[in-house]
């Protein structure tokens, strides 16, 4: 057996770099043993690694994408979620759409539902929106929009490979690692990226991650958690912001209270029924404003973390009042109909 899986299984040393070569070596190749793929994967969702082992991993994919645009997207922003937890509306998504009709570069990355009934992907293709397909479109889409979504060209190569290799299983379940990770797997180059963790247990794991991203890239990277478990902002809970910059990292609190927001419940954010046709519509009605005070806050906080986290501003009271003013005048609207123009016109 690999000694990647031996290791992981065991627990006994980290996974180091020359190993972690070996094991995509030998996935490109096709040179590992029957199962080994799932042992590495259940292993992995078992228990996230330590900080060596993450750091090793997350180094031997880099090193393996090929190449691109150095810094494409300044100053640009994402917002993504490790999944999980209550199941919500689109809320990163409307927040992305209104950070920018604020002003904010965007660059989103996501995926398909994995853990929640719709994901970001799945409401995009409602929307009649497609994600970009390399850099040099997504770069265009932006300059365009000052809004995009990158498809799945971000994620490693050896995604793709390890869900062939596991097959007929679901990688859905099996690799649920591969979606907590997510947010760090894509390679993006933008200037911040807020990422909402639903499971406090993997905070400190997620952290590590953080910190090499962080430190490679130069990326502002702020890791979210709350004790309704979400994996976004909420407007009516505290929330507590591990934020990785400048080659150092802190912690603050977002308290409802000193912001002047509201009371609310997850039930106020929750997804409709009736299938993502009528997410869609609902998601439309949150940017034209057309909803309750906690989904409203929840957005606008949201969007105002990302005109902080990209620092275009450090005021929170003046990037929640830019927020609300774009939901009260639905500025976020054109946004969308500019996308889907956009993508007209390409077909």
């Amino acid at each position: 057996m690999h000694q990647a899986v031996v290791s992981l299984i065991g627990r006994d040393h980290p996974v180091e770099l020359p190993v972690w070569r070996s094991f995509w070596d030998r996935l490109h190749t096709g040179g590992l043993l029957r199962g080994e793929a799932a042992a590495l994967l259940a292993a992995l969702s078992t228990r996230m690694p330590d900080r060596v082992t993450l750091h090793a991993l997350l180094a031997s994919l880099d090193e393996r994408r090929p190449p691109r645009p150095a810094g494409p997207f300044a100053g640009a922003v994402n917002i993504v979620g490790t999944g999980g937890g209550p199941a919500t509306f689109n809320i990163s998504t409307a927040a992305a759409f209104v950070a920018a009709a604020m002003g904010v570069p965007v660059v989103k990355t996501g995926s398909r539902a994995y853990t929640s009934r719709f994901g970001s992907i799945d409401l995009l293709t409602r929307l009649g929106i497609t994600p970009t397909t390399s850099y040099e479109h997504t770069q265009a889409v932006l300059e365009h929009c000052g809004i995009a979504f990158a498809g799945f060209f971000v994620y490693p190569q050896e995604v793709t490979l390890l869900a062939r290799a596991v097959a007929p299983l679901d990688i859905r379940y099996l690799g649920s690692f591969v979606n907590t990770l997510g947010p760090f797997l894509a390679d993006m180059p933008v200037a911040a990226q807020v990422t909402g963790v639903s499971r406090p247990r993997h905070l400190r794991a997620l952290g590590h991650a953080a910190e090499h991203v962080s430190r490679a890239t130069g990326r502002s990277v702020w890791l979210a958690v709350n004790e309704a478990g979400a994996d976004e902002l909420l407007a009516f809970t505290t929330n507590t912001i591990r934020a990785y910059e400048d080659g150092a990292d802190s912690e603050f609190a977002l308290s409802p209270g000193a912001l002047g927001l509201g009371p609310g419940r997850p039930d106020d954010l929750a997804v409709p029924e009736g299938g993502v046709e009528r997410s869609a519509a609902l998601f439309l009605d949150v940017l034209a404003g057309r909803c309750g005070r906690p989904a409203r806050e929840t957005v606008c906080l949201n969007a105002a973390a990302l005109a902080v986290a990209g620092r275009l501003t450090g005021d929170w009271h003046e990037a929640l009042a830019a927020a609300d003013a774009v939901l009260r005048h639905g500025s976020a609207l054109p946004l969308v109909e500019r996308l889907r123009s956009l993508e007209a016109a390409h077909a």
